[in-house]
């Protein structure tokens, strides 16, 4: 069970004036990953989406079909003088099973696959330092894929901060890690 959506310490903040850097993260479902990660302090702004599939701008149905390619993710700005590439990703490796191909808790589908998405490549080597890492704690190999950025289009408004409009909406995502690893 996931528990209920604890506050959200990025409200209040204006991070207007910050350099905020870019990720796109994919979890599994959506929803469960973009409230999770806007409640992480130094996230500016969370939003689920479509993520390196073969069209510009796919509707969810098209996604679900599996045959668009993309991956349900949540690109996150952030300000990394308040939270870490490093830090989000050993969050990100905390809500997910890395191990699982195309999958996570209940959803299956391609589009459900993990993975790291990225623009600026001097984020990559923090990438696989945390992939290490990670892997170490695992037997079976990680399975998240780590790539460019090569396309992302926005998920529909009705995503958007799902869980929020939805409290009993479904997610696999467990929110009482954010109170432990804040």
């Amino acid at each position: 069970m996931r528990g209920p959506l604890p506050p959200n310490p990025n409200q209040g903040i204006n991070y207007e004036e910050q350099r905020l850097k870019e990720i796109w993260l994919a979890g599994g479902c959506f929803w469960g990953v973009q409230a999770y990660f806007a409640r992480v302090y130094g996230v500016a702004a969370a939003t689920a989406g479509y993520a390196n599939g073969t069209t510009q701008s796919p509707t969810y149905e098209e996604v679900c079909s599996g045959r668009t390619g993309h991956a349900e993710a949540v690109h996150l700005r952030y300000d990394p003088e308040r939270v870490t590439l490093a830090s989000l990703l050993r969050h990100f490796f905390r809500i997910i099973d890395p191990t699982a191909r195309n999958r996570q808790g209940n959803d299956r589908g391609i589009q459900y696959r993990s993975g790291i998405y990225y623009r600026d490549e001097e984020d990559l080597p923090v990438i696989r330092a945390v992939m290490a890492e990670v892997q170490a704690q695992f037997k079976d190999p990680i399975v998240t894929e780590v790539q460019p950025l090569i396309n992302f289009c926005p998920a529909e408004a009705y995503h958007q901060n799902y869980l929020e409009k939805n409290p009993g909406g479904y997610c696999h995502v467990d929110f009482s890690l954010l109170t432990q690893y804040q």
